[in-house]
């Protein structure tokens, strides 16, 4: 357990961003899920929506570091060309 004072703090901000981070990481993986749902349906138009609304999620996520920026370039990559595959 942390005895001087500023370990006290870091131990405390420590928790809070835990919890911080972890709704940032709950939120990226609904949006993203959302996207996956939609592509397995067939449903473009629902597909190419929930990927617009992904996309910003996941850069905000990686310019907070939640997730690395290569990792949610690589997600919108796949995502977008895995939508723009499907048929219309």
């Amino acid at each position: 357990m942390a005895n001087t004072k500023s370990a006290k703090k870091a131990a405390r901000q420590a928790v809070r961003r835990t919890e911080v981070n972890k709704a940032r990481r709950t939120r990226v993986r609904g949006y993203v899920r959302k996207v996956e749902e939609a592509i397995a349906k067939g449903d473009q138009a629902a597909a190419r929506a929930a990927l617009q609304a992904a996309q910003p999620e996941l850069m905000r996520g990686a310019q907070k570091k939640v997730v690395h920026k290569n990792t949610a370039a690589r997600k919108v990559s796949r995502l977008s060309k895995r939508v723009k595959s499907m048929t219309s």
